[in-house]
């Protein structure tokens, strides 16, 4: 792994935090093992053709995840969605080099909320989705409170 591209994306992670005005919205992960990650994706027209304008991320769980995030967002920027949807998790990761086998999920995870988002949008348009899935809304931190099993069990701390 290119530990100084890494030691950036930690540093300095790019697009982090929710988009009030996304046009599709994916999450991927699960409150029960901590790991999560949510993406958000607008997009734009460019040449008769629609492309990602811009793409935000929360992520719970390890470094590896939110570095992978940061990169995934900025790297398909001026894709279709069907471009983006060819992506996999190593894609999403590469220019991090390759990942030791322990963290290879966090790419995946990232492919998984990227493509969540993508699908979403595809069947339907983001808000009538939202409305049918209130789960997609909101942080990831509203996600982890509403889940029963975990009230008054997280402790979260947001670091700057």
């Amino acid at each position: 792994m290119d530990e100084t591209t890494l030691q950036e994306a930690l540093t300095n992670p790019k697009n982090l935090g929710e988009m009030t005005d996304a046009d599709a919205v994916g999450t991927v992960g699960s409150p029960d093992c901590g790991d999560m990650v949510r993406m958000w994706i607008k997009y734009r027209e460019q040449d008769g053709r629609k492309v990602i304008d811009k793409a935000s991320f929360q992520s719970f769980g390890c470094q590896t995840a939110i570095a992978v995030a940061s990169m995934a967002t900025e790297l398909i920027r001026g894709k279709t969605r069907e471009e983006a949807m060819q992506m996999s998790g190593e894609d999403l990761s590469q220019a991090l080099g390759p990942l030791p086998p322990m963290k290879i999920h966090c790419g995946q995870m990232v492919e998984g909320a990227l493509k969540a988002a993508l699908e979403a949008e595809s069947t339907a348009s983001s808000r009538a989705a939202a409305m049918a899935a209130p789960s997609q809304t909101g942080t990831l931190v509203d996600s982890l409170s509403a889940s029963g099993k975990h009230a008054g069990k997280i402790k979260i701390i947001l670091q700057s």
